[in-house]
């Protein structure tokens, strides 16, 4: 066994940036296990798509270029990811916790009976002993996400199946570059040999993509709300506050669930993941849920009427007080003292 395999989704010729994410992840696992990192690349019109991933670290790119694998379709990128990997044998293999990685991943890893860790938040590598036999595992892959409804933290680990199969969510692993001139190889699969006409039964006639309008990764300032905030008409302080600072509105699952703001502005598990400067926690009580997606902001100022609320923890600056008091006066002191 041998590799960390990263599989690569890529849109209109970009690759994704939670593939990005894993290439930079995967680097560090792949220098830990003394291993290769490789990439998969499948898709069509792929000409220098190496040039976007090499500088990750990637010592080999897999490029599959052919028409019958773009836009991705299940059966075709899953026939060629069991073969390659039957026959490369991958240590580890990552895939990103998107639509394509939770239909993807799933069928791989069924097939080669290899098992899979959905939504994982953290990967190290570590040693395991069973507690049963007594054997003892090295250098195996941890892979940790929240379980029973984020009350705790699970390690996972695949002592005896290979490849150690995982999805991440986006934004939980940091892209870095790390060499703009870092070259490896590409090795070029032969898809007319793998593919049969079985695996392409189904054809895309036509797609229709919306793009979310909500651009919380980029956003440098975010004020979230929980369902403390009560109303979706409360919610119009957020928004009135988000607008004075330049930032972006973002809110924990609870909220959406209750109707308070629109699922593209979800942030915690099941949502997005954000590192923003400033986090502005209005009426949040701060659910492992939630704070998976927001932790690492640089700085976080907690506005809650409970002063024992978990997202205390978190914050910089907590604020114990009614967010229909606190953030009028913050919005009326901003106004008086900025430009």
């Amino acid at each position: 066994m041998n590799s960390v395999f990263v599989y690569c989704e890529i849109e209109e010729g970009v690759v994704a940036d939670v593939s990005l994410e894993l290439l930079t992840k995967g680097r560090t696992l792949a220098n830990k296990l003394g291993v290769k990192l490789e990439a998969v690349a499948l898709g069509h019109g792929l000409q220098g798509v190496e040039k976007q991933i090499f500088p990750y670290g990637t010592d080999v790119v897999w490029v599959g270029d052919d028409e019958r694998l773009a836009p991705y379709s299940t059966l075709p990128h899953a026939k060629m990811l069991v073969r390659l990997f039957e026959r490369e044998k991958p240590q580890v293999a990552l895939m990103g916790a998107t639509s394509v990685g939770r239909d993807l991943g799933p069928r791989v890893s069924s097939f080669l009976h290899s098992g899979l860790t959905a939504d994982c938040t953290s990967l190290e590598i570590g040693d395991y002993k069973d507690v049963k036999s007594g054997k003892e595992y090295q250098n195996l892959l941890y892979q940790i996400r929240p379980a029973f409804g984020g009350n705790i933290v699970a390690t996972i680990v695949n002592p005896d199946c290979r490849p150690q199969m995982a999805t991440v969510r986006e934004g939980v692993m940091r892209k870095e570059v790390l060499d703009a001139n870092y070259k490896g190889e590409v090795k070029r699969l032969d898809v007319d040999a793998w593919l049969e006409d079985a695996d392409l039964v189904v054809r895309i006639i036509e797609r229709h993509m919306e793009k979310s309008k909500v651009n919380l990764k980029a956003a440098p300032i975010i004020v979230a709300g929980g369902y403390g905030v009560g109303s979706k008409e409360n919610f119009n302080l957020l928004y009135e506050l988000a607008d004075v600072l330049g930032a972006e509105v973002g809110a924990s699952r609870a909220a959406v669930d209750a109707g308070f703001c629109e699922h593209e502005r979800q942030i915690g598990q099941t949502g997005t993941t954000v590192r923003p400067k400033l986090y502005i926690a209005c009426g949040i009580s701060g659910q492992i849920q939630h704070t998976a997606g927001m932790e690492e902001s640089s700085m976080v100022i907690a506005i809650n009427t409970d002063p024992n609320a978990p997202i205390n923890k978190f914050a910089d600056y907590v604020i114990t007080g009614d967010l229909n008091v606190v953030i009028p006066k913050m919005i009326q002191y901003y106004k008086k003292n900025s430009k």
